[in-house]
Formats: structure tokens, sequence, C-alpha cells
């Protein structure tokens, strides 16, 4: 899963911007908003309190989360004796409690627990917000920020950062959960507003992580399904945004992937192509990054491995030598070592590719 929130404009290697990824676009937009907000609450009647005792900007998730994977729990499980909680597929790994030591006896579900943390969700991470007298109170709400860890993020954006931290710790079923809250949101956001560019990138960034979270469950059918659809709305949007084109060539060649590994080698190289000539038109816009170039050299490559398996030999040559023209043509800053280390590896793939059909070429 790429590690990156649809819900934030991380930096790319190439970005100027010096971003965090888990602000927002600009301090001053911050401070507007945050204007917005308190002048459109001044008129506003004061929110209800929530059941549990937090407030809506600023709370503490200990009691609610797992301490195996950090995240929100997700099929909250108790283990006997010690009672400590996590999330089922979290502490089945275990034969002892990763808190206390104990020997764990047996596990409990604990699903009072469960549907109070689902509750909590619902109430502070949810993306939607219960409608309100007027228009403006309703999206002053959706726009509120959370606190989490001290950290402001949006709504939209907690959710995946839960769906990741679960992904990582290999509770895929718990990721696939946040997220496919998060992209329920989103639709609901679609129907209301339309598909507006900011909205159908975050939906398709999602769609595209609930395809590496089946994908990772050995579910390919759903997975190309996500990435099928995460490529029909990052296919609506100008290819002028560096991270739109890079989302959209991605799932492009994981639905690729998909379909190479399943024996469809026709299909795959379609995919594959299509995100070659994304990836293309991208350094045509953009020629002055990097990271763009080197993707394309990827591209190349894999469009070319699916040629040589389907025994067009001269084609698979023809692509193999075009990544590596492409790879010695442009060097790179002193700064960006890693883009070089990568840069490297590529072209020494391509020469070993090229070597397996002609040896003693390089």
């Amino acid at each position: 899963m790429t590690p990156v929130c649809p819900f934030v404009k991380a930096a790319r290697p190439d970005d100027a911007s010096t971003r965090k990824p888990g602000e927002s676009h600009s301090k001053n937009q911050a401070e507007h908003d945050g204007k917005d907000l308190k002048e459109s609450s001044d008129s506003a009647s004061i929110s209800p309190k929530c059941p549990f005792g937090y407030d809506s900007h600023s709370f503490k998730l200990g009691p609610f989360s797992c301490m195996i994977c950090q995240a929100l729990l997700f099929e909250s499980s108790k283990c006997v004796p010690c009672s400590h909680i996590y999330c089922k597929a979290c502490i089945s790994a275990f034969k002892d409690c990763p808190l206390c030591g104990a020997d764990i006896e047996k596990v409990e579900a604990d699903p009072n627990l469960q549907n109070v943390v689902d509750r909590f969700i619902d109430g502070h991470a949810r993306i939607k917000r219960p409608q309100v007298n007027a228009d403006s109170k309703e999206s002053g709400h959706q726009n509120n920020k959370i606190i989490y860890e001290d950290v402001s993020i949006e709504r939209g954006a907690f959710l995946v950062q839960q769906a990741m931290r679960a992904f990582r710790a290999h509770n895929v079923e718990s990721a696939k959960s946040r997220l496919s809250l998060c992209a329920e949101d989103i639709r609901e956001q679609l129907e209301r507003l339309g598909n507006t560019p900011e909205l159908c990138s975050q939906l398709g960034a999602v769609l595209g992580m609930l395809g590496d979270c089946c994908r990772a469950i050995g579910d390919a059918g759903s997975a190309v399904t996500y990435f099928e659809e995460s490529v029909d709305f990052l296919s609506k949007l100008p290819k002028t945004d560096l991270e739109i084109t890079h989302t959209l060539s991605v799932s492009l060649n994981k639905i690729g992937d998909l379909k190479y590994y399943n024996g469809e080698l026709q299909a795959a190289r379609s995919y594959y192509f299509r995100s070659l000539n994304v990836r293309r038109d991208t350094i045509r816009n953009h020629p002055e990054v990097s990271s763009q170039i080197l993707d394309v050299a990827v591209s190349l490559a894999k469009v070319a491995d699916v040629d040589r398996s389907l025994g067009n030999d001269d084609a698979a040559v023809d692509g193999f030598q075009e990544g590596i023209k492409l790879l010695e043509s442009f060097k790179l800053n002193s700064d960006e070592s890693a883009l070089e280390q990568r840069r490297l590896s590529v072209l020494e793939f391509l020469r070993d590719q090229i070597a397996e059909k002609q040896p003693g070429v390089l």
C-alpha cells in the first residue's frame, strides 16, 4: 500500500514543496479556514456533547487503540485471564500477552467495547456529519480537524491513517474496514458536490489502497475491481497534477501485474502500455521531474518483459534499450541520492535483460 495519504499533498522527491505530510495545504489556508469556522460557529447553536466525554477537536485514543498495530481496535478481543484487549487478528499470533507477559489461555470477543469504538468512529472520525439546519453549518462541521496524538489532521485523513497503521501490522481486514468507511463518505460527498478534482483524487487513491488490501489477502478479483474503479475516477482528472498521474499509472501497473501473474499476458501488456503512456505524457509536461523519468524507465521494462514472454523478442530488446538510453541520458543532483540508487538499480536490471538475450552485450 502506498504510504501517502490522499487527503494530504505529500511531497514527492522532486517536489519543491516542503509541506509535511500531516499538514493541510498551507498555514495561511488553515488560519483562513479556522476564521471561517469561528465566524460560522458564532451564530450556531452549541454542539452536542460527546457521550464518551471527548471533545470533537481533541481527544485521546489510548483506551480504543490496539497496542500491537497502534490503530483503532477492530474485532476487539480480550485475553483470558489478564483481560488486556487487542484486535483479533493482531493477538492471534501471540501465546503470551504482549503487555503483561501472562499466558493466554483463550481469547474472547468483546462486542461491547467494539460497539463503543464503532460509535466513536461515527462520532469523531467520519467525514460525513449529521444534517444540521443550515448548509453553512454542515460544511463547517465537515471541515473540522481532529487531534490524534497531538497531530491535527482532517477527518478523512484520520481514517486513512488508521488503515495504513493496520495494514503495516498485517491486520488487513481492519485496514479494509476503515478504508471502506472513508470511500463511503467520499462517495456521499461526490453525490452532493459533483465530481470535483479533489474528491475524485481522494476516492481514486482510497480505492487503490483497498485494491492493495485485497491483493494482500490473495483476492485478485476484488483487487482488480478496486484498481479499475480507481483508474476510472483518476482518469476524469486533468493530467497536470503529478500525484494524480503517479497514482493513476501505479494503479494501471498493479492491474497489469495481477493480469500477468494470472497468465493474461496480452491484457497485462495493455495495462502496462497505458501506464507507460501516462508517464510519457507526464515527462513531456514536467521534463524537470527526475522521478517521472525513472517511472517511464520502469514502465518500459514492464512492457518489454511482457513482449519477451509473448515471443516478441525484437520489441522486447528495443524496449529495454530505450529504457537504458533514457536512464543514461540524465544526471541527478547530489541531494538526490535515493533517486540515484533507484536509477542505478533499474539500469542494472535493464542491462541484465539485454545480456540474457545477447551474451556479452551491456
